[in-house]
């Protein structure tokens, strides 16, 4: 299955809580945490949801 790379580029401190949730939800907990997920319509959800802070890779 294809896997894509998420890499938080700005911090949680003063975003929204389901905006932390969701960050969380992926494993991101620092800038410059990476983490790997499968490419499927729940991660690309998630990906929207924080789009503004993380930078994506497929």
């Amino acid at each position: 299955m294809a896997e894509v790379t998420i890499k938080l580029k700005k911090s949680l401190v003063g975003r929204k809580k389901d905006q932390i949730a969701t960050a969380n939800s992926l494993g991101l907990r620092k800038i410059g945490d990476v983490t790997n997920q499968p490419d499927n319509p729940a991660t690309t959800g998630k990906i929207a949801k924080i789009s503004h802070l993380v930078e994506v890779v497929k």
